[in-house]
């Protein structure tokens, strides 16, 4: 017996990206931050963010695209996967992505609307074309 599933409740780093494969199926891509708070052996306040690529497919990839964008917060469920290239240098690459099956919009962002929709999509997932990768500083951090 074997699990591989992720559940995450986070802010978007940046807004997601949507682009069609060559077949014509939607996928979009976003950040997603979570934090960890702590105090450590001294009593101080210390903080940890750890960011997470997700990408998601189908309708459900669209309604990202139309709905999300960065600050808001979201509920991400799905599994993990890892995908690897080679760089330009000739050196063996890896990233590790959430593919979300299900995605919840928590809050209004900046235009103080509703929680809008939410939906979980079975698509076919992700092909070679999945692969995301992007560099985070403390700029990016959107809290």
């Amino acid at each position: 017996m074997s699990l591989n599933k992720v559940m995450l409740i986070g802010r978007l780093g940046s807004d997601p990206e949507l682009r069609y494969t060559q077949g014509g199926q939607p996928v979009a891509n976003f950040n997603l931050a979570t934090n960890e708070r702590w105090n450590d052996k001294n009593g101080q306040s210390q903080e940890r963010t750890e960011w997470h690529r997700v990408v998601v497919w189908g309708k459900l990839a669209e309604l990202c695209e139309k709905y999300l964008k960065k600050g808001r917060q979201a509920y991400v469920e799905g599994r993990l996967q890892t995908n690897s290239w080679d760089d330009k240098d000739g050196n063996k690459r890896y990233t590790t992505e959430v593919v979300a099956q299900t995605v919840q919009f928590l809050d209004g962002g900046s235009s103080g609307g509703g929680g809008g929709p939410s939906g979980r999509d079975d698509g076919p997932g992700p092909g070679p074309e999945s692969n995301f990768d992007q560099s985070f500083n403390d700029d990016d951090i959107p809290f």
